[in-house]
């Protein structure tokens, strides 16, 4: 551990909520300013066959994805594969994905991005254009700065 990186707890009540339409909705639990840019993570939860996210890929980081209960779709590069509760994705940088709620279930996971990357304020703006508040424009524009990278 570096001097300057500290252990991080953060307790469920203390992690920032954003809510999604769907129901769902992100916990923001740890960005790359928290862990010395290790990590960034966070806890999502989808609405019953609600889609997660389009396809994209990173450029920089590998995607963590560990489903805590119901049952995931993902499209890795082409192919799609479900995960139920218990099983785990790993998407390597470059890799195109997209993922959501299995039809007929609704999912909760943990998602963790690493190295990280300071994500908080694209998960705000996520939040924001999924209800209709804000274009998804301004999130395209901030690609390179959030690695999201749409397809």
């Amino acid at each position: 551990m570096s001097e300057n990186q500290k252990a991080l707890v953060v307790h469920a009540e203390e992690a920032e909520r954003i809510d999604l339409p769907h129901g769902g909705g992100f916990r923001l639990l740890a960005d790359a300013r928290h862990t010395g840019g290790a990590l960034g993570a966070n806890r999502l939860s989808l609405g019953e066959g609600a889609a997660g996210a389009r396809p994209h890929f990173h450029a920089l980081s590998t995607e963590l994805f560990y489903v805590l209960d119901g049952v995931m779709r993902f499209t890795l590069d082409g192919g799609t594969t479900t995960v139920a509760a218990g099983g785990l994705v790993s998407v390597p940088p470059g890799t195109p994905h997209s993922f959501g709620a299995a039809p007929g279930s609704a999912a909760d996971l943990l998602v963790v991005l690493t190295p990280g990357v300071d994500r908080f304020g694209y998960f705000r703006s996520l939040g924001r254009v999924q209800h209709g508040l804000e274009s998804l424009d301004g999130l395209l524009s901030e690609q390179d700065r959030y690695d999201v990278h749409f397809l």
